[in-house]
């Protein structure tokens, strides 16, 4: 039943025969499966899977040590590998000694969260207390401490979270750091068994990544470079070019006082200014993206009032090439602000103590 995701009914079976668990101390177990389930689509099955795995650990509280053991240690570690930091949480809570657990490897859940890049048990580290470096220093089997795992090159599918190489390069830079902050200095710089530092991991695994970063950074540029230029070009003839001439006798424009000239120069002024520090970005290889300005009101000054439905459907026809540019690039351009500028995936959660 919780294999296929019906955990209010197992819920509901374990409340009426709870001697059934008292039998079969392994048929708990089964919370292992429930560290697999990715239950946070809908809110109702996620608060019925907190419930179910509440209920099975006040079971487990009356187990025997030895059962309680094999159990709360292959629950742990299989929520940390697979990012469910609810059951973790619940685990330690019950079980505080939980956390010192390890698999043959040697590993606790902390390697196997930062090896697995699951940051939401990873920020847990956020909510422990002062002996957070008995488990965050330690080292498995091979001699390699939670930075040598953050060294390695995330799995292919939590990079691809990520768009774009040089945002994963990104991503993995603030991995590293943040990892670096939770172990002593002695740890940062010690080697592993195969004489292996962190630093030392972290330039050869990401090796390959930081040429295509390099490579998707200057592509970049260079195509919003020339994007740049050519805006840069059409305003600036614009600026020097008055709509309509000028009066022969004062030599003022011929619409400086229409609302819609001065709406046009005061737009061409800032598209002039904008586009012009676009390029000076770009040219440094950057990735910021310049967003077009509106250039349309020197139409409605050739058109008029008079045939406004040419202007609408001029208007209609060139705005679709524009929204399709912003629909298309808008995710790229969010995950640029959001990956440098926001609030990041690490940090702490909730004030919940958490051992």
């Amino acid at each position: 039943m919780v294999g296929s995701d019906l955990f209010d009914v197992a819920l509901d079976l374990i409340s009426i025969y709870p001697y059934v668990v008292r039998m079969d101390p392994l048929s708990i177990v089964s919370i292992s499966v429930l560290c697999n389930n990715k239950f946070n689509e809908k809110k109702m099955m996620r608060e019925h899977a907190l419930r179910l795995v509440k209920c099975l650990c006040n079971h487990m509280e009356s187990l025997e040590f030895r059962y309680a053991t094999i159990i709360s240690t292959e629950t742990i570690l299989t929520a940390a590998q697979s990012g469910n930091h609810n059951i973790v949480e619940e685990i330690v809570e019950t079980f505080p000694l939980a956390i010192l657990s390890t698999n043959s490897s040697g590993q606790n859940f902390l390697h196997l969260a930062v090896k697995n890049r699951c940051d939401k048990v990873f920020n847990l580290m956020y909510q422990t207390s002062n002996y957070k470096f008995n488990y965050s220093d330690k080292l498995d089997k091979d001699g390699n401490s939670i930075l040598h795992f953050a060294a390695r090159l995330a799995p292919t599918h939590k990079l691809n979270l990520v768009s774009g190489a040089a945002l994963q390069m990104q991503r993995e830079l603030q991995w590293f750091q943040e990892a670096s902050k939770f172990v002593t200095a002695y740890t940062r710089g010690v080697a592993n068994h195969s004489g292996e530092t962190a630093e030392k991991i972290f330039t050869e695994e990401h090796k390959e990544l930081k040429i295509e970063g390099e490579k998707w950074m200057k592509d970049t540029a260079n195509s919003c470079t020339i994007a740049a230029a050519l805006i840069a070009t059409v305003v600036f003839a614009a600026a020097i070019t008055v709509p309509g001439g000028n009066q022969s006798e004062s030599g003022y424009p011929m619409f400086y006082q229409s609302s819609a000239f001065k709406l046009f120069a005061v737009s061409d002024s800032i598209s002039l200014f904008t586009s012009t520090t676009s390029l000076l970005m770009f040219l440094s290889i950057l990735t910021s993206r310049y967003a077009e300005q509106d250039f349309f009101s020197t139409v409605y000054l050739v058109f008029g009032r008079k045939n406004a439905w040419v202007l609408i459907a001029v208007g209609v026809l060139a705005s679709m090439p524009i929204s399709s540019f912003v629909l298309l690039q808008f995710p790229l351009l969010r995950d640029v602000i959001s990956s440098t500028y926001g609030r990041g995936i690490f940090g702490k959660q909730s004030d919940r103590p958490f051992h």
